[in-house]
């Protein structure tokens, strides 16, 4: 795997990041909230973890920017 298609999958697994947190939000702030959400966001977390077996299957798991960067 090309450093491009990792930094790709890096940015792709950021964006994914970004949306189950903001989902993660929008839940936390409704009473009762709907279960389609529950469905949306256990979508995006599935995305997530497959993200993250393509990046280990090349030898590249994914590290956060903290931990990578020391």
């Amino acid at each position: 795997m090309t450093a491009e298609a990792v930094q790709t999958l890096n940015r792709a697994r950021a964006s994914l990041a970004r949306a189950r947190d903001g989902l993660a939000r929008r839940i936390a702030g409704m009473d009762p909230s709907p279960v389609t959400m529950a469905e949306d966001l256990t979508r995006i977390l599935l995305a997530i973890e497959a993200v993250d077996r393509a990046l280990t299957a090349e030898g590249h798991p994914y590290m956060p920017p903290d931990l990578a960067a020391g």
